[in-house]
């Protein structure tokens, strides 16, 4: 079969040919994506040198497959094009026609959306890189990127695994082997039970033995999979239970580690380079504090407040233990500080990190490159005296996922999907594009936003006039939350830890509290827009059975509260009145309502002026869409708004309408989040107690568990293992119960989260308590 396409990219022509899966072969352009032209401005500032500022590369390799997908893949790619490297793709049957694979020079087909089925099949990928003829293999991150018995396979068939010889990895990419290098080294150390832990009994022993509360974490992978926080016997065996299930899930490796848990640190990272013959450097540190369920949420870099001896003795500890073990390619060495800034040695990922673009902002150094070239055998081309600091880099990861309801994910196809506006500064690297799908099998990232300055004020100005021109329609997202984390007055002053969305967002983010003058401002852009949703209808020549041509003045309901808005004509002036008990009347000049601008189909930047310094605020709405004529939806201050619009005549009739019922759920449980049922643990009949868990569901990789917080009776099951369910799909009814309760979902963590907490918001526990309302 053969397909054709005609785009800007210069794609020519994709074949089809058969073997292992489906390969396509495809000639694109070595056009970057990324502005690799203000990489080279930011090389000439901080007098770094590189192989990117020069233009001229070394032998590396003809053809380089990447082991991974999305966003990382693309990124790999990139370099690889500037390199003049050609590129090998893998996908999954979920990512069959996802961006990374169109532009790879080749793709090869692995199987099923299962990671266990497709990316974490070390035999099949190393047949595929057999038959495309790879001399490399970038694993990104993730995956079979720390893999010591993947990276030994590739070597021993004489492929060159881009990142540490495998004993590096399992010196340093063991998490336990990496805290008794540690320690044999004299690294600054966290107490721990530096072994495997591989029985819950054991687990408790040990847990015991350190002091609660300790963190039971996965000795492989990172990124948040694979730990629990426990405060006790039942929590530390839950806890095994679960990081075990998630870290075979994830990592294809379910050995287990407990360390102590250290309250309210903060978390620094510090990037290292090392090469082939024995050089190493570091680079300026990272502050991952902002995280949720052990996931980094903002980096930035540096940090705030790091000074040189602290940085240096941090960086060459990093160094001291990379020398230790022989390492070379790119590594994280994280690390926890305290507020009197002792560090402690946590563990080294040995791989490329996800935030590693706020690194290569401030330094001008193309860490895949790097990679690429030190794999191959070159010589670091750049010294520790070369590496300089340039201004300031923050990143925010765009997540598709509910911050509403504790950041539990959300799945879908992105109907819409556009970034922020191409501008110096600013870099966006992401895996997907209008029409995508959110697949409930790997991470929900969108996008990461990653913003320059020459400081960090600047930075975060920058970050946050991106967030605001993100427009994402099908999924929910988190843009809203990271403008509200920049805002925040703790952050901005770095005055913050890992226990910062613990204090300032315990039970999620609703989106900002809007005052009386929002529901005012959001009435006037109701209005506008329904005057030229009036207006784009007549043109079309469709009659617009809401409203009539007058349309004037219009009743906007917002959270219960209705606002009158009359707009004079002549003037162009607007009148709101809030309809209550107390009616309130505010008169807008329009003079001071200047700008209303629609950005495309979505954003809408509006300029006003205050009437008490003359002072203009600029305002961005994104009009998400209208529903049944009436309902105008917006995403706005970081919650979805609906804004119910009406005539003069409707408004007068709607009293007269019956009100809809809610849906009655007091013997039903439902899902809170989109996942695969793991496991059911009841049957019809059954008499459940409070506590006792009902079903496990996995999300996203992470195990999420459904328990019972009250006596009933089971009627009916309505999953079994291995389903896929979707948001609010009804898991389980109840025949009768034991007492008196309202119908209420909610949200437990087992880290106790209403105390301060390291690394994250961890919520992977789902408690079901049987109440009237589903709420999370």
């Amino acid at each position: 079969f053969f397909f054709f396409f005609q785009a800007e990219d210069g794609i020519r022509d994709v074949e089809r040919s058969r073997g292992l899966g489906d390969v396509y072969k495809r000639q694109v352009s070595t056009q970057s994506t990324w502005d690799y032209q203000f990489m080279n401005r930011l090389l000439s500032r901080s007098g770094t040198r590189s192989f990117t500022s020069i233009g001229k590369y070394p032998k590396t390799f003809d053809k380089v497959l990447i082991a991974n997908r999305g966003e990382i893949s693309r990124r790999v790619q990139r370099t690889c094009k500037k390199m003049g490297i050609k590129t090998v793709a893998i996908y999954s049957d979920a990512d069959r026609h996802a961006m990374f694979v169109r532009e790879a020079d080749e793709a090869f087909r692995l199987g099923p959306p299962p990671s266990g089925q497709s990316y974490l099949r070390a035999d099949l990928i190393l047949q595929i890189t057999k038959q495309c003829g790879a001399q490399g293999l970038h694993p990104g991150y993730g995956f079979l990127s720390e893999n010591s018995k993947f990276a030994k396979l590739l070597a021993d068939n004489g492929i060159t695994f881009i990142g540490p010889p495998h004993y590096a990895i399992n010196a340093m990419g063991d998490k336990i082997e990496s805290k008794k290098l540690a320690k044999k080294s004299g690294v600054n150390m966290i107490p721990g039970f530096l072994g495997e832990v591989d029985t819950p009994e054991k687990a408790k022993e040990i847990a015991n033995q350190i002091g609660y509360p300790v963190m039971v974490k996965a000795s492989a992978g990172g990124g948040g999979k694979g730990m629990r926080i426990a405060w006790n016997d039942k929590e530390c065996e839950l806890g095994f239970r679960l990081s075990r299930e998630e870290a075979i899930s994830s990592f294809g490796d379910g050995r287990l580690l407990i360390e102590k848990y250290v309250e309210t640190p903060r978390h620094i990272e510090f990037q290292i380079l090392g090469d082939q013959q024995g050089h190493y450097l570091y680079l300026p540190e990272r502050e991952c504090s902002v995280q949720r369920r052990n996931q980094k949420v903002i980096e930035e870099a540096p940090s705030v407040v790091m000074d040189p001896k602290t940085r240096h003795a941090m960086g060459s500890q990093a160094c001291m233990m990379a020398k230790a073990c022989g390492y070379y390619t790119t590594g994280t060495c994280e690390f926890l500080m305290d507020k009197h800034k002792k560090f402690y040695f946590l563990e080294m990922n040995t791989r490329l990190q996800v935030e590693h673009p706020v690194t290569e902002m401030i330094t001008g150094v193309d860490l895949v490159e790097q990679m690429i070239l030190t794999a191959s055998g070159h010589p670091l081309p750049i010294t520790q005296d070369d590496i300089k600091i340039n201004g300031h880099s923050a990143e925010y990861r765009i997540y598709a996922e509910d911050p509403s309801r504790k950041f539990l994910p959300s799945i879908g196809f992105l109907e819409k999907y556009r970034e922020p506006i191409t501008r110096e500064g600013l870099r966006i690297d992401t895996g997907v594009e209008e029409g995508s799908e959110i697949s409930m099998y790997y991470d929900p990232m969108i996008s990461k936003c990653i913003c320059w300055g020459k400081d960090r004020k600047e930075a975060l100005f920058r970050l946050n006039n991106a967030l605001e021109e993100y427009v994402i329609k099908g999924v929910i997202h988190n843009s809203g939350f990271g403008k509200s984390i920049i805002n925040n007055e703790t952050f901005i002053a770095g005055d913050y830890s890992t226990a910062f969305i613990p204090k300032f967002y315990k039970d999620g983010f609703r989106g900002e509290i809007m005052s009386a003058a929002d529901h005012k401002f959001l009435s006037i852009v109701a209005f506008k827009m329904a005057h030229n949703v009036d207006k784009q209808n007549k043109l079309k020549g469709v009659e617009y059975p809401a409203f009539n041509a007058a349309l004037n003045p219009l009743y906007c309901t917002i959270d219960g509260k209705t606002f009158k808005v009359v707009q004079n004509v002549a003037t162009g002036a607007f009148s709101v009145t809030t309809i209550g008990s107390a009616e309130e009347k505010t008169d807008f000049d329009n003079s001071k309502f200047a700008k209303f601008n629609m950005h495309g189909d979505a954003l809408i930047k509006s300029t006003s002026v205050s009437e008490a310094n003359n002072a203009s605020t600029d305002k961005t709405i994104q009009f998400m869409e209208v529903k049944n004529g009436n309902k105008y939806q917006f995403y706005y201050r970081g919650s979805y708004v609906s804004v119910d619009v009406f005539n003069q005549d409707q408004f007068e009739l709607k009293k007269y309408m019956a009100e809809i019922k809610p849906r009655d759920t007091a013997k039903l449980i439902l899902s809170p989040m989109p996942g695969a049922v793991v496991s059911v643990n009841v049957v019809p009949g059954q008499v459940v107690v409070d506590g006792q868990e009902i079903c496990v569901i996995e999300a996203m990789k992470m195990q999420n568990l459904i328990r019972s917080e009250k006596e009933a009776k089971v009627k009916s099951v309505k999953v079994k293992k291995g389903q896929s369910v979707a948001v609010d799909e009804v898991l389980i009814e109840f025949e009768q119960t034991y007492s008196q309760y309202d119908n209420n979902i909610k949200t437990v963590s087992y880290t106790h989260l209403t105390l301060p907490t390291i690394l994250l918001v961890q919520i992977s526990v789902v408690a079901v308590s049987l109440k009237k309302k589903n709420i999370i």
